[in-house]
């Protein structure tokens, strides 16, 4: 039986959301450490099923100012990615890159912006490989975009190109270590239910 919305996956279906969740955090977690040149790991992902506004409420106020790496995925599974960036975690990378912090998201220049990009598809690619290895699906992603917004703006994004099929979004949320100094990390994954339900028929899941 085919689902019609986020919220109707089975316990099975969740469960591979956190497999693919697990895998992917561990290879972003390599590659973060080669690029940051310090020790990264990740804790175990949790992966919610959140509307709107509990995504809102999850991630903090909704005017709150925050930097988001938006990458689109087409080929057999079509839909977004998006990474929410905080100000501690920019911090971490643009020190370690660059050797230098910014105190406000609108100083970030050129050079510091590609650096994010980078950073976003990297653990976006991670996950994103980690859908495609397991399930044997082919999926192209899209050039990074990052953008500076308040977070329910950054959130409506996603609402709009997908809120006719489904009012729910998928967070995988947990924390990177990096240098022994714990950071959120929160990634919105909004394949739309085609792509969601041909995920779920090419692992086998049946949700009946």
């Amino acid at each position: 039986m085919k689902i019609r919305r986020y919220d109707e996956m089975n316990g099975l279906g969740l469960d591979l959301i956190r497999e693919i969740g697990s895998i992917g955090t561990g290879n972003s977690a390599t590659a973060l450490s080669s690029m940051l040149g310090k020790s990264v790991r990740m804790t175990l992902p949790d992966v919610q099923i959140l509307g709107y506004n509990e995504a809102i409420k999850f991630l903090g106020d909704p005017e709150e100012i925050v930097a988001a790496i938006l990458v689109k995925m087409t080929g057999e599974i079509n839909g977004l990615m998006l990474f929410i960036l905080k100000l501690d975690f920019i911090n971490e990378v643009l020190s370690s890159v660059m050797q230098k912090e910014i105190k406000d998201y609108y100083q970030l220049n050129v050079m510091e912006t590609s650096a994010l990009e980078e950073i976003g598809n990297i653990i976006i690619s991670s996950y994103v490989n980690a859908m495609s290895t397991l399930s044997d699906v082919t999926i192209n992603l899209s050039v990074p975009d990052i953008a500076v917004n308040m977070l329910g703006g950054i959130l409506s994004v996603p609402m709009v190109e997908f809120g006719y099929q489904t009012d729910k979004m998928m967070m995988i949320s947990g924390q990177f270590v990096i240098g022994g100094k714990a950071l959120q990390s929160d990634l919105l994954m909004m394949p739309d239910i085609e792509s969601l339900n041909f995920l779920m028929e090419k692992l086998g899941i049946t949700n009946g």
